[in-house]
């Protein structure tokens, strides 16, 4: 099939890379409704209600003692009538006396204050109080947390220890999820050798499959590994035949340039069409966008920390819409840059950093090495920072700071 872009055009901006990839993407729609406990990383495919009220009765914050409030008026000790542990209900509470009660146990009816068994002093029967205590205090009221029928967890959420926690506590021992997204990797390249392998000339151990199963795992992502795919057009056309019929999503590294040994570009074109080829990115820019067949297909650039960052800058959204995600942009804040920028790029970088505190001030300092091929500096730095391209910064201006942790998951 002819080609949907043109291997001279100009390098397409960020945003209008995220654009074309994100109107693209087309979200899994299979739901599989699995126990709560076992949805931990999942996304969510439909909103959850609220089946209870939570708490589902007024209950009292703490170990104390239950009471009327206007029965304190009469300064006179207070007899203790019941006593009321968590799990039990207690019985009306008469004028003039007061309820042992225990955190999480139900306020009796006639009840209207707990005070905190720190506050009081009791002798066998008696209670007296040391403190005052405002009405109404230390009791968690019906519905504080959550009210019956309210939407608790919205549909396209990753869910997190604390929705399945919520998840429980309003009852739902299951939950629809979106079938995790397929993703098939193969990496190119003749000198890629699996670790543990010894090494002959010329030939380096395989990083990328590792960098691309590590990714993708974090995303929540079904792998499917067709390893490494031998610089030949025939062996890459087949491989990405075999890949687009097990996955919704095919990734790729090295290939993606214009080198003799270069088959990735010409094979896709061959089974389907590109329609994104080059990027204002760095480190990155031979990035491709395309199908193979009419399985989407993503071409990134076989240096290690190319790939490292272009996945995770481009590719990560893009799997993140098709996941269902509800939040597919990660977040950012500002730092400090601690060097200086004096020449610009055309592309846009993101720099590989490490913070530390300067006067209350997170600094940015920048990894010695600007080089794709240095791996080690991606191990070394907390996040990238942004540098736009045609802007020059000196060593105290505010940069876009990505922390790992919002690439990564």
């Amino acid at each position: 099939m002819a080609s949907g872009c043109d291997t001279a055009t100009a390098l397409k901006p960020i945003e209008e890379t995220l654009e074309h990839l994100l109107s693209q993407a087309k979200p899994v729609t299979e739901v599989e409704w699995l126990a709560t406990e076992t949805v931990l990383g999942r996304v969510l495919a439909e909103d959850q209600l609220a089946a209870v009220s939570v708490p589902a009765w007024d209950n009292s914050a703490m170990d104390g003692y239950a009471l009327r409030h206007a029965d304190l008026q009469a300064d006179t000790p207070l007899t203790v009538a019941q006593r009321i542990p968590a799990g039990a209900v207690g019985t009306f509470l008469e004028p003039g006396t007061a309820a042992r009660i225990f955190t999480g146990a139900p306020v009796p009816e006639g009840a209207d204050t707990v005070v905190m068994q720190e506050h009081c002093q009791r002798d066998a029967d008696l209670l007296i109080l040391t403190h005052e205590v405002a009405k109404g205090a230390n009791i968690r009221r019906i519905g504080e947390d959550v009210r019956q029928g309210e939407v608790i967890l919205n549909q396209g959420a990753k869910l997190s220890p604390q929705h399945l926690g919520l998840a429980a506590s309003v009852g739902l021992a299951k939950m629809p999820v979106y079938r995790r997204l397929k993703v098939a990797i193969l990496c190119t390249g003749d000198e890629l050798i699996p670790p543990g392998e010894p090494l002959g000339a010329g030939q380096i151990h395989d990083s990328n499959r590792y960098t691309f199963i590590g990714l993708l795992q974090a995303l929540g992502c079904e792998v499917i590994d067709l390893g490494r795919v031998a610089d030949d057009f025939i062996a890459t056309q087949e491989a990405l035949a075999e890949a687009a019929a097990k996955a919704d999503l095919v990734l790729a590294s090295g290939g993606v340039s214009v080198g003799e040994e270069d088959h990735v570009k010409a094979a896709v074109e061959s089974l389907g069409r590109l329609s994104l080829w080059r990027v204002a990115i760095r480190p990155g820019k031979p990035l491709a966008f395309g199908f193979v067949g009419e399985t989407p297909f993503i071409g990134v650039p076989g240096n290690p920390v190319s790939l490292f960052v272009t996945v995770a800058i481009l590719a990560r959204p893009f799997i993140l819409r098709c996941q269902g995600r509800e939040q597919i942009l990660p977040s950012s804040f500002a730092v400090k840059a601690g060097f200086d920028w004096p020449r610009p790029d055309k592309r846009r970088e993101y720099m590989r950093v490490r913070l530390h505190s300067e006067q209350g001030q997170l600094t940015a300092e920048a990894h010695p090495s600007r080089s794709s091929g240095v791996l080690s500096s991606v191990t070394w730095s907390d996040g990238l920072a942004i540098l736009p391209e045609g802007k020059a910064h000196k060593n105290g201006d505010l940069l876009e700071f990505i922390p790992f942790s919002e690439l990564l998951g």
